[in-house]
């Protein structure tokens, strides 16, 4: 699937840049969620560079309000692993323990930074000028490169929290590890993939199981061929529709989303103490963006009014110098990532497939590809994949092991850890839009 001797290349090479540098310690290199994206050494490069750069190298913020707000953005979502691996990283590199206790024992500065926490992990679209100003504004506070950078980190850890749900990690993680950071700067084959046998357990087998009856429908998934042949057909047709029924393909599919449940086996069980400490507003969670029925619904956000590349890339770069470099190459590797394979079959071109989950992620939160055609959603994600998606995107905290056992079956698991890539990548692009919009909106 992938050139070992290229990754250990590109990763010799990687390590030797980094230990060229002193720099404090970081959660990236052992860590058991970091040995999961290593399934995928073209994209975790630019991850672990991107984590290195916003959490070690020069930057508007210090080095305890970087991994303080990885806590406090983990803790969103319940993330015990994440809180847990951050509070290490925290008192490692010299934060005051206090800190630990909860959020009435930070400063008042940094405790400024809970509402748009609250709101990014949520309801982005919530987020206005406003919050940028009482931030920049009066005492304790904040310069724009500041904001920025916080931004960036919050967008990172809620969307990383997603991918250790997803992946249906946390129970293992909590069995198996002890949430210490390791003393060990190399990755070898055998404790970046062996490992995740001990995670994952057995393969699969590829019969295909039914698809959970939490909606009351009962009904096998999609078959990877049936699959194959949309795709196919998908790719050869030219039929080219108005802008109009562009948009109301867009808005049916929004509305078939605002209707469709997450997975979910129980009730939410409440805030744990450790969590809570780290939450305000616990009670605030996602609500769908387009309810039928509901008033006061956001205004869609249109790619074509604001997009990552013609827009946010640059400001963000402005503002955080470099930062938008390293971004900008996680999200293309994540959104390019290939190995034309699928579940076995070779040569098949999957970008029809790709395309569908990224555009639909960020339909969850509003966001439209105005070029696209939505219709292509409906054909290409089932409804089981499209619930895992929503409740990771949305309620990752409520993912179990099984969920992740039980959707896309016929897929190996690296394919699965592909798709919640994918999740994490087109989650933080989202948050960051809406963030870096409202930021421009405040500077002009």
């Amino acid at each position: 699937m992938f050139s070992m001797v290229d990754y250990y290349n590109d990763m010799g090479q990687f390590e030797q840049d980094s230990a060229a540098k002193s720099s404090p310690t970081t959660a990236t290199d052992l860590d058991h969620v970091t040995k999961v994206i290593a399934y995928h050494p073209r994209y975790f490069n630019h991850f672990l560079k991107t984590q290195r750069f916003v959490m070690q190298s020069d930057g508007p913020l210090p080095y305890d309000y970087r991994n303080y707000i990885a806590i406090i953005a983990a803790a969103r979502h319940k993330c015990t692993y994440l809180v847990n691996l951050y509070e290490d990283v925290f008192v490692a590199n010299g934060g005051d323990p206090k800190w630990l206790n909860g959020l009435e024992h930070i400063p008042a500065k940094l405790r400024a930074i809970a509402d748009i926490n609250k709101i990014l992990a949520h309801r982005p679209w919530l987020l206005n000028k406003t919050h940028v100003e009482r931030l920049t504004k009066g005492q304790n506070s904040w310069s724009l490169s500041e904001v920025v950078h916080a931004i960036v980190l919050l967008a990172h850890f809620h969307s990383l929290s997603s991918f250790v749900f997803s992946c249906g990690l946390t129970q293992e993680l909590d069995a198996v590890t002890s949430h210490k950071v390791e003393n060990n700067n190399t990755l070898t084959q055998k404790t970046a993939f062996d490992s995740l046998d001990d995670l994952y357990n057995a393969q699969q087998p590829l019969e295909l199981l039914p698809q959970h009856a939490d909606d009351g429908n009962i009904r096998p998934e999609v078959t990877v061929d049936a699959l194959m042949q949309r795709m196919k057909r998908l790719s050869e047709k030219n039929d080219e529709c108005s802008e109009t029924e562009l948009s109301n393909r867009f808005k049916h599919v929004e509305m078939q989303t605002a209707e469709l449940p997450a997975v979910v086996r129980e009730a939410p069980t409440e805030v744990p103490q450790q969590i809570g400490r780290y939450v305000d507003d616990p009670s605030f969670m996602y609500q769908d963006f387009a309810r039928r029925g509901a008033e006061n619904i956001p205004q869609t956000f249109r790619i074509q009014d604001y997009s990552w590349d013609d827009h946010g890339y640059s400001l963000v770069n402005r503002l955080y110098n470099d930062v938008g470099f390293y971004l900008d190459d996680k999200f293309r590797a994540a959104y390019n990532l290939t190995y034309y394979t699928i579940a076995g079959r070779k040569n098949v071109d999957t970008s029809k497939f790709r395309r569908a989950i990224w555009n639909y992620i960020q339909c969850i939160f509003g966001i439209r590809h105005d070029d696209y055609d939505y219709g292509e959603v409906n054909q290409l994600l089932d409804r089981s994949l499209k619930m895992f998606i929503k409740t990771a995107c949305c309620f990752p905290e409520r993912i179990t092991k099984l969920d992740y056992d039980n959707v896309l079956v016929e897929l190996q698991h690296s394919e699965k850890v592909h798709i919640n890539l994918m999740i994490l990548e087109a989650r933080n692009q989202a948050e960051l839009l809406y963030a870096l919009r409202e930021i421009m909106r405040y500077m002009t």
